[in-house]
């Protein structure tokens, strides 16, 4: 999701600036400030209660820029955004995002955006006190992921933060910004761990405990999770799967611990389920997942959920194979991610979810129908968002996700497009496969190592019922400063649903594919 700012038009849609900046942000503004980056003027937008998606060939909906890369350092690549993680809690949404991507891992800092009422309008701003561009220590900073703790009425955003203090680029340290004003404002961070000697760590993500305030009455009891946050990252150097846990709002931080046995993993993303048990998927060789029954003392052997066929996107993109987890308002987590498991020669990605109670046992894994098999629709970077206020046989459940609508294609020829589907009854059937944004050139996004980059990972999340995808899009390129933004969609998404049912098709391949170990 990138496009310009202003009033520009898209050729099948638009997307507008929607941003306020107001005098409580000026500290945390500074580093925007003093580089040569402004934002337009700009005006508040009407919240519109949720619209249809736009169906594939019709209008893309107008888009709402969040946020721009201000810095001006040389060894990044600018302007550019990219992987946005989001959470949303009432009427507030909060995102944060990497800006200033460079080639070789990391970014030069984390910028977030808030809106507190139902994402009718948005503030900005960037972490302070991380990387040396915003007042801090670290060389770089990467992997932002976002968490409201109820308990302590505080935001968090947990990030990765990279030293080239070697001359190598190298995962040292995970670390957390608190807010306790809503989203507005952010502190300098907390430290949660600094790797080892001869380790290398990746790919954090945070969970809290934001369920409904304990109430016997209405048979809501305190769970071994009440008050608690979770922080999972990996140490892909050392082959290990760490755990953290802070009781007190992010302010300190248990001594790591992980699964037994620790067997190593990658893209862990820890839910708190409403009895207060945490189920942690990741990738463990094919789809997997550990729990805590006890608030995080110990953890669970690492269990099996199913085989991980994947097909690599064509045209360079790095288009990884991480799932996306989400839970609904009695506590079932729902889990989506892409496989090649149906498609003959693994010629392409489809969608697939389970779902689990408890996360030791799953429902058997179904298809998500966007496309018919053997279509060369190839779809990736899944985001599911559940609604809280649901659940059951009538939870809403929308998918936002990336794809290409020709799968064989290359750097020049691949078009690359946001998708969304929904489902009005737990995931039993599906609306038609609709289009937020595209096409996009892949030569247009900044470019890793790995590939050309919209993200490991994107976001979506309710308020007030309504759907937020929060993703990158991007604009050709002026000579060498890039025009890659963050975006949602203006006024938010409605759940329609749909009569297309979910699907158990044959599997044709089944041995999972090899992935890379790092994702800085």
């Amino acid at each position: 999701m990138r496009i310009g700012v202003g009033g520009w038009m898209r050729e099948r849609g638009s997307i507008a600036a929607v941003i306020t900046t107001g005098g409580m942000l000026l500290g945390i503004l500074a580093v925007v400030l003093a580089s040569s980056w402004a934002l337009p003027a700009l005006a508040r937008t009407t919240h519109h209660s949720g619209r249809a998606p736009a169906a594939v060939g019709a209008s893309l909906p107008q888009l709402v820029q969040l946020s721009s890369d201000p810095y001006t350092n040389a060894a990044s690549q600018h302007h550019t955004e990219v992987e946005p993680d989001s959470f949303s809690y009432g009427a507030t949404i909060v995102t944060a995002f990497q800006a200033g991507r460079f080639s070789d891992g990391g970014s030069s800092n984390i910028g977030w955006a808030t809106s507190t009422d139902g994402g009718a309008s948005w503030q900005h701003g960037f972490l302070p006190g991380i990387t040396i561009y915003a007042g801090g220590s670290w060389s770089r900073v990467s992997d932002p992921s976002v968490a409201y703790d109820r308990v302590h009425n505080v935001w968090i955003i947990a990030s990765l933060a990279l030293s080239t203090s070697s001359g190598n680029v190298v995962g040292a340290a995970v670390l957390v910004s608190r807010s306790t004003d809503g989203g507005r404002t952010w502190a300098n961070p907390v430290t949660v761990s600094t790797v080892p000697s001869g380790g290398w760590y990746d790919k954090d993500w945070l969970v809290c405990d934001s369920w409904p305030a304990p109430n016997p009455k209405l048979g809501i009891h305190t769970g071994p999770s009440y008050g608690h946050c979770y922080l999972e990252w990996d140490d892909a150097n050392l082959n290990l799967i760490y755990m953290s846990t802070s009781t007190d709002g992010g302010h300190t931080w248990s001594a790591r611990n992980g699964p037994s046995p620790n067997t190593g993993g990658i893209g862990g993303q820890p839910i708190i389920l409403r009895d207060g048990v945490v189920v942690v998927p990741i990738l463990v060789g094919g789809v997997n997942d550990f729990v805590s029954t006890n608030g995080g003392a110990s953890w669970s052997k690492v269990y099996t959920i199913a085989s991980l066929p994947n097909h690599i996107p064509a045209g360079s993109l790095r288009g990884v194979d991480l799932p996306s987890a989400e839970v609904d308002g009695a506590g079932r987590l729902y889990l989506v991610w892409p496989t090649c498991r149906y498609e003959a020669n693994c010629s392409a990605n489809d969608l697939e979810f389970s779902t689990t109670l408890d996360g030791v046992t799953w429902t058997p894994v179904q298809r998500i129908p966007l496309d018919p098999i053997g279509s060369g629709v190839d779809h990736f970077l899944p985001s599911i968002a559940v609604d809280t206020a649901t659940s059951g046989s009538t939870a809403h459940l929308g998918v936002a996700y990336y794809y290409y609508p020709v799968a064989n294609c290359t750097v020049s020829t691949c078009q690359l497009d946001v998708g969304f589907a929904s489902s009005a009854d737990g995931g039993a059937t599906w609306s038609a496969r609709t289009q937020l944004a595209g096409p996009l050139h892949n030569t247009w996004l900044a470019n890793t190592t790995q590939g050309y980059m919209v993200g490991d990972y994107f976001s979506a999340s309710f308020a007030k019922g309504t759907v937020y995808p929060i993703f990158a899009v991007a604009t050709a390129p002026s000579g060498s400063t890039f025009n890659e933004t963050m975006v949602t969609v203006a006024g938010g998404l409605s759940i329609l649903g749909g009569t297309l049912p979910a699907r158990r098709d044959p599997i044709l391949v089944n041995a999972s594919t090899p992935r890379p170990t790092r994702l800085n």
